[in-house]
C-alpha cells in the first residue's frame, strides 16, 4: 500500500503541482499568440506542453525564466 502512496505522491509532486502552477501563474505569459507570430499556440500553452512533456524539469524551466533580474 504505500507504493501506490509514494507513486501518487511523486506524480502530485512531480506533474500535477507544477502544471497548476504555470497555468495559474500571472506571470506565465499569455494564452494567445503575440501579434505577427506563425505558431498558432501561446506562451503559456507551450510551458505546459515543456511542464507534461519534462515535468520537474519544464517547471525549473519555467521558474527560471521568469525569475526577476536584480540589479
Amino acid at each position: 500500500m504505500e507504493e501506490k502512496l509514494l507513486a501518487w505522491a511523486i506524480l502530485g509532486l512531480g506533474w500535477l503541482l507544477p502544471l497548476l502552477h504555470v497555468t495559474l501563474s500571472p506571470r506565465g505569459g499569455s494564452w494567445t499568440p503575440p501579434p505577427g507570430s506563425s505558431c498558432p499556440l501561446g506562451p503559456r500553452v507551450g510551458w505546459i506542453v515543456l511542464v507534461l512533456l519534462l515535468g520537474p524539469v519544464g517547471w525549473l524551466l519555467f521558474w527560471r525564466s521568469r525569475r526577476r533580474l536584480r540589479t
